[in-house]
């Protein structure tokens, strides 16, 4: 997770941020829940772009962040070192700007033998065309573009998978508009379980 700051998110236009914040929290969740290695990075945090957002330190509060210079993640070894110490070549990305934050270390990532994935509603651009052009750009690069909802039922797959049902079914209801207002109206009104 790359840039999730104010600063970044004041210019965000690709996307309303309340939408994005909404969209990252899930995505963080869904991390947790399927215990997946994340990495949580800021540039400039302390003199110019803010704090992480609460969202994300509130599913992560003792994650160490890694807070950078370099507008490029993949530039800082330290954020490089994270990523080689969790031992996935799958990666998936998400952040503010999707034109530079995101699409720099998505580059690179690709280019080092990385299979990356851009979350692309937890990320956001200063336009829509500037987003939608960095997301082409990275598809181009052989990126694949996913939602965050994509990410967490891939995770999920079986609704028959009771160890996490409960968790996901939550951040569904919770984060998933419609389709979790849906779930909830079917659990509400016919005990409806999915997988059961």
């Amino acid at each position: 997770m790359i840039d999730h700051q104010p600063q970044m998110a004041f210019a965000t236009k690709s996307h309303d941020v309340t939408l994005v914040r909404n969209n990252v929290e899930a995505l963080a969740k869904s991390a947790k829940v399927f215990n997946v290695p994340t990495i949580l990075s800021t540039v400039a945090a302390d003199t110019f772009s803010g704090q992480i957002f609460p969202e994300i330190k509130a599913v992560f509060p003792d994650e160490k962040i890694i807070d950078r210079t370099s507008m490029n993640a993949w530039d800082d070894k330290n954020v490089v070192n994270e990523v080689q110490k969790a031992g996935n070549k799958k990666l998936v990305v998400a952040g503010l700007w999707t034109e530079v934050c995101v699409v720099m270390p998505v580059l690179d990532a690709l280019e080092d033998g990385y299979e990356v994935y851009v979350v692309t509603d937890a990320s956001g651009g200063v336009t829509t065309e500037a987003h939608d052009m960095a997301v082409e750009r990275m598809i181009q690069a052989g990126a694949t573009p996913i939602t965050w909802m994509q990410y967490m039922l891939e995770l999920q797959r079986d609704w028959a998978n009771q160890e996490t049902y409960d968790e996901v079914l939550s951040i569904a209801k919770e984060h998933g508009g419609a389709y979790g207002l849906g779930a909830q109206y079917a659990e509400d009104m016919f005990n409806a379980k999915e997988g059961k």
